[in-house]
């Protein structure tokens, strides 16, 4: 099967037919059923599990008495191999999907597959192809995908919405949503709402305006998008240079999959940094609505409220972390956000309004962040040519790796990156496709670690961590079991438990870690899935392990039988 897109960008095949049959009917996997996923944990609907974003499983078969005699099932390899897309590394960041007994997981370099996730047999696989010289920040990498309406759906390297049938994996329909000319991509896990697909741009490095977009899940005609940057006469456009540029290529771009209040029916998105990501000469203001949780209204695509983090960044601290939500014994509703900047968020997920913000990390240079919410930048690269040191780096005290919260001991546990970094402004005048960065940045090679910390948000008090040498790159995921499940750079796979922070369990995987685990049960056997592989972004979050073991393979772990 082949379908022709625009000249110039790319051609998407299904490279092999079905190598096992089709895989089982998916159809009934609708807004209504996702909007309940918590009451069937058994599968794994969508990209945190549940829309709340917490990355919570009920299932309790793997306990803290018995994980420690968790063992391999099966694995699956990716098997990238030869040139790949983009002037970077790849790197097998996927959360798998699984919907009654087929797992559905993405891979770098436009791949797509349904496996069979008792035995680890492939049903059949897509691939989507980009070109070799496509304009790619960080890493030949996507998130995962979405699955509902008899369809699955995946954001490609070069910016196309495709959606393929879920049985056969044929294609249903491809719409491009960036210039890939420009440097937009799309790395992002697609979010199902209502008739809906979500998905954000990415691509803010290279001086592009930031959306969010929402498209029919059956024709793939747009419904709406939202621009992160308001133009002129738009509420926070004041924040913005009045040169008719700036705006134009300011960034907030938002690569990280949204969390969703259904009765609230608001998105809450993440926004990336602006451009250049670290000379603000060329951007005076607060720059809004870069660096920020926006809660868009889901039907039209407005944006209701906003919560900024780090006003006219200086240092790359995109803020397009996850945002869990979850509720106070009072009934309050919130939203918990770990920013790069080193700093935890509580927020009001009705208005905006900040409930409490503290440290999560050991060292911030950059400036300090008020109980009251008050910013003050302390360090950053004002000067043409002096280099300047800041924690946390432009990787942050967590990048996009997940943290995840557990109903059960109402903590919230929080990958830990400690790792600062050297800046040094360069000027750099504006060209499409050309990194639009401002500074040479070097991050630290040594005088690192990281941690996992179990944080309570109702007062900010860290409750325990679990240190490791090296930052943690990696998701965590909770379950009713008692356990905090966690990957580290070096290969282990961790078992935490919960209440404590004890190790229970670890198993070497052979790579790194810089993925999203899930978890899921079939015919009454719990399993956990990992797609393990080091690569993407090393260069920003840890250059000291860039030599370290590569890897693209899906390691699924149960209890023996």
């Amino acid at each position: 099967m082949t379908d022709y897109v625009d000249a110039g960008e790319a051609v998407s095949h299904k490279t092999l037919s079905a190598t096992k049959g089709n895989a089982p009917a998916t159809g009934d996997v609708n807004y209504e059923r996702i909007k309940g996923a918590t009451s069937e944990p058994q599968n794994w609907l969508t990209y945190y599990g549940t829309y709340d974003g917490q990355r919570y499983s009920g299932l309790d078969q793997i306990t803290k008495d018995n994980v420690k005699k968790l063992t391999p099932a099966w694995v699956f390899q990716a098997g990238m191999a030869g040139l790949t897309s983009g002037a970077s590394t790849y790197s097998f960041e996927a959360s798998p999907l699984v919907v009654e007994g087929v797992m559905y997981v993405s891979g770098p370099e436009g791949k797509l597959w349904a496996i069979d996730a008792v035995t680890g047999d492939e049903l059949w696989r897509y691939k989507h192809a980009s070109p070799y010289d496509v304009s790619l920040c960080c890493g030949n990498v996507n998130r995962g995908v979405a699955v509902g309406h008899g369809k699955v759906y995946l954001y490609t390297l070069n910016a196309h919405i495709i959606a393929l049938d879920a049985q056969t994996g044929d294609l249903v329909w491809d719409v491009t949503n960036g210039d890939v000319r420009a440097g937009e991509s799309g790395t992002v896990a697609p979010l199902i709402v209502k008739d809906m697909v979500i998905v954000g741009s990415s691509g803010g490095e290279f001086g592009l305006r930031g959306h969010l977009d929402a498209f029919d899940a059956q024709s793939g005609e747009r419904r709406w998008r939202c621009y992160t940057i308001p133009k002129p006469g738009e509420p926070g456009s004041e924040t913005w240079p009045d040169d008719g540029e700036a705006w134009q290529r300011g960034g907030a771009n938002c690569w990280v999959t949204p969390s969703y209040d259904p009765e609230l029916e608001l998105l809450y998105q993440g926004t990336g940094n602006p451009a250049p990501d670290f000379d603000g000469g060329v951007r005076e203001g607060d720059n809004l609505y870069t660096d920020s949780t926006i809660a868009v209204d889901v039907n039209t695509g407005q944006i209701r409220w906003h919560y900024q983090f780090t006003p006219h960044d200086l240092w790359d601290y995109d803020s397009t972390m996850e945002n869990v939500l979850f509720d106070a014994p009072d009934g309050r509703k919130l939203l918990a956000h770990a920013d790069k900047n080193g700093y935890f968020f509580v927020l009001d997920r009705t208005n905006g309004e900040l409930v409490r913000v503290f440290p999560f990390v050991d060292r911030i240079t950059w400036g300090e962040i008020t109980p009251d919410g008050k910013v003050t930048p302390k360090v950053y690269p004002d000067e043409e040519g002096v280099p300047v040191h800041f924690w946390p780096g432009p990787a942050g005290g967590k990048e996009w790796t997940h943290m995840c919260y557990s109903p059960q001991t109402g903590l919230i546990y929080v990958p830990v990156q400690e790792v600062g970094a050297t800046a040094t402004r360069r000027r750099r005048e504006f060209k499409e496709s050309i990194p639009y960065w401002g500074a040479g940045v070097a991050v630290d090679l040594d005088d690192h670690y990281g941690f996992v910390a179990a944080i309570d948000p109702l007062t900010g008090e860290e409750k325990w961590r679990w240190n490791n040498e090296y930052p943690m790159c990696a998701s965590t995921l909770a379950t009713a079991g008692g356990l905090v499940f966690q990957g580290t750079p070096t290969g282990e796979l961790v078992a935490l438990d919960a209440s404590t922070g004890e190790q229970l369990w670890s198993f070497q995987c052979g790579s790194g870690h810089h993925s999203s685990p899930s978890t899921y049960s079939v015919n009454g056997r719990q399993y956990l899935a990992v797609p393990t592989g080091w690569g993407g972004w090393i260069e920003g979050f840890l250059p000291g392990l860039l030599g370290a073991a590569a890897g693209d393979a899906l390691f699924v772990f149960a209890l023996p039988e």
